[in-house]
C-alpha cells in the first residue's frame, strides 16, 4: 500500500518551512546536502511522516541571517517537532541530516529509534573529503560555487537526484551550503556528538561500500558512539545515496522505521 504524500508550508521560528507530508507516522525524514525533502518520497510512500525542507534547501526559506550550523538547525528543528506535536519519534537522516541528533542529545524523551545513512560523522577521526575542504574556504568556495553546472551534479550523484537537487540550488543554497560547512571544522564536528554515548534508543545504520564522501568505516564508528543496540548495514555497491543505487534500502529502512 502507498500512501498519499501531501505538501505543507508554515512559519516556524519566523522562517517558512516547507515538507512534505504522508499519513500520521511519526517519522521524522531529514535530507543532506545538497538535496531536499523531496529524497525521502519512496520512503515517505512506505512508512508514512514527516521530511522538511531544512532552511536555506528546497522551497523553505533562506535567508542570510538564519545560523547555517549544527547548533541553528538542531534548535529549529526542536521547534518544528513541538509544532507538530511529534512524539515518539523515528529519526532517519541521510548526511547534513545529522543534525537531527542535536535533538536526540537534548531531547532523548522524544526519540524512539534512529536511522542514520551515510551521516556526517560526529565522531573523532573524520576529515573533510575534497570538495567540503574547498566549500570552506574563503574566495574559494565562492568560486567552486559559481562554476558548478548540472553535469557536476550528475557526476556527483545519481542523475535522477542530480536533476532535483540542481533545481533548487539558487544563491540562497549556495550561500547556506558554504556557511554550513564553515561552521563545522572536524573538531567541532566530535563536539557537536559529545553526548551521543547518553542516546540508547535502538539505531540502524546504513553506509554504500563505495561512499566517495564519508568512508564505511565511519558506520561502525557511529554505532559504537552510541549506547543503545545498533544494526550495521553496509551495502555492497552503493554509494553516498545508497537507496538510488540499491533499492532494497528503502525496504530495510521501513522494516526498521514502521
Amino acid at each position: 500500500m502507498t500512501i498519499a504524500i501531501s505538501q505543507r508550508t508554515a512559519e516556524v521560528d519566523g522562517l517558512g518551512i516547507a515538507w512534505r507530508e504522508a499519513g500520521d507516522a511519526p517519522v521524522l525524514y531529514l535530507h543532506g546536502v545538497p538535496n531536499s525533502s523531496v529524497m525521502w518520497e519512496p520512503f515517505l510512500e512506505r512508512t508514512g511522516g514527516v521530511a522538511p525542507d531544512l532552511p536555506g534547501f528546497g522551497d523553505s526559506d533562506k535567508p542570510s541571517h538564519f545560523d547555517y550550523s549544527i547548533a541553528g538547525y538542531g534548535g529549529l528543528l526542536e521547534t518544528f517537532v513541538d509544532d507538530l506535536g511529534l512524539r515518539d519519534i523515528t529519526l532517519v537522516m541521510h548526511d547534513w541530516g545529522v543534525v537531527g541528533l542535536t535533538l536526540a542529545q537534548r531531547r532523548p524523551d522524544l526519540v524512539q529509534r534512529l536511522v542514520l545513512m551515510s551521516t556526517v560523522p560526529l565522531v573523532a577521526g573524520y576529515r573533510w573529503h575534497q570538495v567540503a575542504r574547498a566549500w570552506r574556504m574563503p574566495f574559494v568556495g565562492e568560486m567552486a560555487m559559481g562554476f558548478t553546472f548540472r553535469w557536476n551534479f550528475r557526476r556527483a550523484m545519481p542523475e535522477s537526484a542530480a536533476d532535483e537537487a540542481w533545481r533548487h540550488f539558487d544563491h540562497g543554497t549556495q550561500r547556506a551550503i558554504l556557511k554550513l560547512y564553515r561552521s563545522a571544522p572536524e573538531r567541532k564536528l566530535e563536539q557537536a556528538g559529545a553526548g551521543l554515548g547518553e542516546v540508547k534508543a535502538p539505531a540502524l545504520v546504513v553506509w554504500g561500500d563505495g561512499d566517495p564522501y564519508i568512508p564505511p568505516e565511519f558506520a561502525q564508528r557511529t554505532a559504537d558512539a552510541l549506547s543503545g543496540p545498533a544494526t550495521v548495514e553496509v551495502v555492497e555497491g552503493a554509494g553516498h545515496w545508497s537507496w538510488l543505487d540499491r533499492p532494497g534500502v528503502v525496504d530495510s529502512v521501513a522494516a526498521f522505521a514502521s
